[in-house]
């Protein structure tokens, strides 16, 4: 059997192959099925990512993910597109929230050490000794009362007595409204002790009558609950109470230093880490804003920690002399020691006000040290 023309055998006469004739007859392409691309080996190496893109469907870090979390991110990026101008605004959001946070807790603990100080130095301390002053003067005119005849220490210790009082009562303070009345009460008092106390030493040495006089001056000034001596002491259990009030450091204190110091530590981390972020991704070794927000949160809180502890030093020495009744002669030393334990808290208290200049500052460097950075990309926080 012969072939046909323009037919070959195929080979192992299995049949035919179209031969040269027929394949020249054939339009190229017809029949041809289209070709599919292959699949990537498993083994061929990815097209490398840009810096700036994070790789699609895999889980980010811990602290990116609470980054995200944060309000006024905005929303999450299609699969492998930019990430750089989101985290920018991120880290900006969150600086500026703990600088913001930081000041304000900063503040108001400073001021819980501080705004009682100057009180303290004026007008407490001051009270306490006056009474101590008074009450001591009292007691040596109750000595002097009973001499033959009118001597010049009892005049002097009953005018003692009354300047006493009166440099207490300029404390406005001093147990309130009732604690004004109660001395204004006591320096009446007084005035008819000194009277009474005149009139029975005109009187000859032995009589009855210097004797009544005597006795009703001495009731005026002992006379439990209602006399000169019992008022002057129920008035300073009040002012040493208040003193203890001024001085206390409780549990407030404590919770707010606490806080601080925790939000201290967190600005301090974030504008490293915002540093570290800056450098990876711009492959700028060091942001000035940043290092110098840094350096002045460090600084700002080590000097406010510093000028509290020295001020709650003090204020605690001067409740400890003051706890106590002094003797009269210790009166004036332990006015003196006071005024050393006291010394520049007044300084120390009205740096309240560069913590609130320092917290816009810090907010201020933040915002520019990011700010060139967000502008590079075009990015327009919404």
């Amino acid at each position: 059997m012969t072939t046909g023309r323009g037919t070959t055998p195929a080979p192992g006469g299995g049949g035919t192959t179209p031969g040269p004739a027929h394949r020249a007859a054939v339009p190229p392409g017809a029949g041809a099925q289209p070709a599919t691309p292959s699949p990537q080996h498993p083994h061929s190496h990815p097209r490398p990512r840009p810096a700036d893109r994070r790789p699609p469907g895999r889980t980010p870090r811990r602290p990116a993910r609470l980054l995200d979390r944060l309000p006024g991110a905005g929303p999450l990026p299609e699969a492998g597109g930019s990430t750089t101008a989101r985290d920018l605004a991120v880290r900006r959001r969150l600086l500026l929230a703990l600088s913001a946070l930081l000041t304000l807790s900063l503040f108001v603990s400073y001021q819980g050490v501080h705004g009682d100080a100057n009180a303290l130095r004026t007008s407490s301390a001051p009270a306490v000794l006056s009474l101590d002053t008074a009450l001591y003067a009292l007691g040596q005119a109750q000595r002097d009362a009973g001499a033959p005849a009118p001597t010049s220490d009892f005049q002097k210790q009953i005018s003692v007595a009354a300047q006493s009082l009166s440099a207490a009562a300029a404390d406005d303070d001093i147990g309130g409204s009732g604690g004004r009345q109660a001395l204004q009460t006591i320096t009446g008092l007084i005035t008819v002790y000194a009277v009474k106390v005149q009139q029975s030493q005109l009187q000859p040495n032995g009589s009855v009558l210097r004797e009544a006089y005597l006795s009703y001056a001495t009731s005026i000034l002992t006379e439990k609950g209602s006399g000169i001596q019992d008022r002057l002491r129920t008035l300073q259990r009040q002012q040493r109470a208040a003193v203890h009030r001024q001085t206390s450091f409780g549990p407030p204190l404590w919770l707010s230093w606490t806080v601080t110091l925790l939000l201290a530590l967190a600005l301090g981390a974030a504008l490293l880490e915002t540093q570290l972020f800056l450098r990876h991704r711009f492959r700028r070794r060091y942001n000035r804003q940043l290092l110098a927000a840094l350096a002045l949160s460090a600084a700002g809180v080590v000097t406010a920690v510093l000028f509290t502890v020295w001020t709650q030093q003090g204020m605690t020495d001067t409740r400890q002399l003051l706890d106590r009744p002094l003797p009269g002669r210790l009166i004036p030393d332990a006015g003196r020691d006071t005024a050393s334990y006291l010394a520049h808290t007044g300084f120390r208290a009205s740096a309240a006000v560069w913590i609130l200049i320092g917290g816009v500052l810090l907010m201020a460097l933040a915002e520019t040290g990011l700010r060139r950075h967000i502008d590079e990309y075009r990015f327009r926080p919404r």
